[in-house]
């Protein structure tokens, strides 16, 4: 199951060793609730090699601020603390798994 990224715990996942993917959303999305079940799909797949995070836009406005989210989905792919990579809109699991490979 994907991780809730929160302000709280997001300092704690972004500072470790592992591959973070913020999926940046909002409930009322359209677009990012036709992504979240290939989201929690990659979460599971990918448990122990990389964190995949959700990050209600709504409830975590601030957190979206800080990551200049002006559209959803966003994904950030994050190592080290790092931004490595961003992907707005909607992806297919095989395009977003090539994208996690190729960082990990």
């Amino acid at each position: 199951m994907a991780l809730a990224i929160t302000s709280e715990n997001f300092e704690t996942i972004a500072k470790g060793d592992k591959l973070v993917v913020i999926d940046f959303w909002a409930p009322w999305c359209g677009p990012c609730r036709a992504l979240g079940p290939t989201i929690e799909e990659v979460a599971a797949e990918y448990e122990g090699k990389a964190v995949i995070g959700k990050c209600d836009t709504d409830a975590e406005g601030e957190l979206a601020m800080q990551f200049g989210v002006r559209n959803i989905p966003m994904l950030v792919f994050l190592k080290n603390g790092e931004v490595k990579d961003v992907h707005v809109g909607t992806i297919k699991k095989s395009d977003l798994t090539a994208k996690i490979d190729s960082l990990l």
